[in-house]
């Protein structure tokens, strides 16, 4: 099977995640990475561009910038145009709060690119609670933006919550307004997340209500989000389905760090950095915990259940953050699992010690209301 093939990682990620700044001018509760300001020591634009070498060198299919918001860094246009010229794909995402009219038309212009604009609701008064005063309003209109400027189907990237989960019919519209394309994303407990998780977070019946969703409209995009839902049906989901953490994707942050997933950016998950001997590859190929997670697994406790095949046990990084054993059940277990395992955790006897909540930030985040500025045109 792929999958199994998959598992055992391959020479180089299909793709990575790279949170290029810290900066952000918004505070969304359940951001992974806690953004908000800028690390001063992160990559300089050289360290950045030799990156960039390194992923074109090791055929790199594309790379997925985020943060923060990394437009706001001054040489993000000049690293988005080295990597194309090394054939590195781009998809970024961002907030849309720096998307002027003259932005999207250079964007346009752009071969190799794709742009994901996050909102997590269908109206100001379900986004605005998690994204900030004024973030609707800022993200929609960089989407008729980029829609005027003739950018082809971007995305439109929504984190499923409790309180957006019943909009979804209304998101896939909104974002078919614009030409866009859905994409939902999971919520983890990761970053600020992992305050806001235990109130963000689904139902069980709106999980169930997601996994019919997504089945009628297999033209919304999700990777690899929500592998754990495959037991509520008799085929997997669309994407990737099992945990590609240190086998096919990883993240490496701000200040070079590398992490095993997206989502576990904390010290127990970090394999390495691009500023040690050998960079980037050398981490990818060589790093102790990379081959630990690539190594053959007998699925731990969930190995018995009838549905491993389709959940594969579920998210490391949501299993990490809750205090869960990696080797158990999914805290989101479509057939109840992780709940008791959850309940053991609230009543203060985790089943192991509990992580801290993700890297330490030079400073609290600022959030900025868009309602009150005037944008740039």
């Amino acid at each position: 099977m792929l999958a199994d093939d998959l598992a055992l990682g391959l020479g180089a990620p299909i793709c990575l995640t790279w949170e290029l700044t810290y900066s952000c001018n918004l505070a969304c509760t359940h951001c992974l990475s806690s953004s908000g300001r800028r690390d001063p020591a992160e990559l300089s634009t050289s360290e950045a561009a030799a990156f960039v070498d390194e992923l074109a060198a090791m055929q790199v299919f594309y790379v997925n910038i985020g943060g923060g918001e990394p437009t706001l860094r001054p040489d993000f246009v000049e690293i988005v145009e080295h990597a194309m010229a090394g054939g590195v794909g781009v998809k970024f995402s961002t907030n849309g709060t720096t998307i002027t009219r003259q932005r999207a038309r250079r964007y346009a212009e752009m071969e190799y690119l794709d742009i994901q604009v996050s909102l997590d609701g269908a109206s100001p008064a379900t986004n605005d609670p998690v994204r900030g005063a004024g973030s609707y309003l800022a993200a929609t209109r960089a989407m008729a933006r980029l829609a005027e400027a003739g950018f082809g189907p971007f995305k439109v990237s929504v984190v499923v919550t409790r309180h957006n989960a019943g909009e979804l019919e209304e998101l896939l519209a909104l974002a078919g307004r614009f030409g866009a394309e859905l994409r939902l994303a999971r919520l983890r407990p990761s970053g600020r997340g992992a305050a806001s998780w235990s109130e963000l977070r689904p139902t069980p019946p709106q999980l169930v209500e997601v996994h019919r969703f997504l089945r009628c409209h297999p033209e919304v995009l999700t990777g690899d989000s929500f592998f754990h839902l495959g037991p509520l049906g008799d085929e997997p989901l669309a994407g990737l389905n099992l945990c590609g953490a240190g086998r096919v994707v990883c993240l490496v942050d701000p200040v070079g760090d590398v992490y095993a997933c997206p989502f576990v950016m904390h010290p127990e998950f970090r394999a390495g950095s691009l500023r040690d001997e050998g960079g980037f590859a050398r981490v990818w190929r060589t790093s102790a915990l990379f081959s630990e997670l690539r190594a053959p697994s007998d699925g731990g406790a969930c190995n018995a259940c009838g549905s491993f095949g389709s959940c594969r046990g579920g998210c490391m990084a949501a299993k990490f953050f809750t205090g869960l054993p990696l080797d158990g059940p999914d805290p989101e277990c479509v057939l109840g699992r992780g709940e008791p395992l959850l309940a053991l955790v609230a009543a203060g006897g985790s089943p192991r010690p509990a992580p801290g909540t993700g890297h330490a930030m030079p400073g609290r985040p600022v959030p900025v209301a868009f309602g009150t500025r005037r944008m740039p045109r």
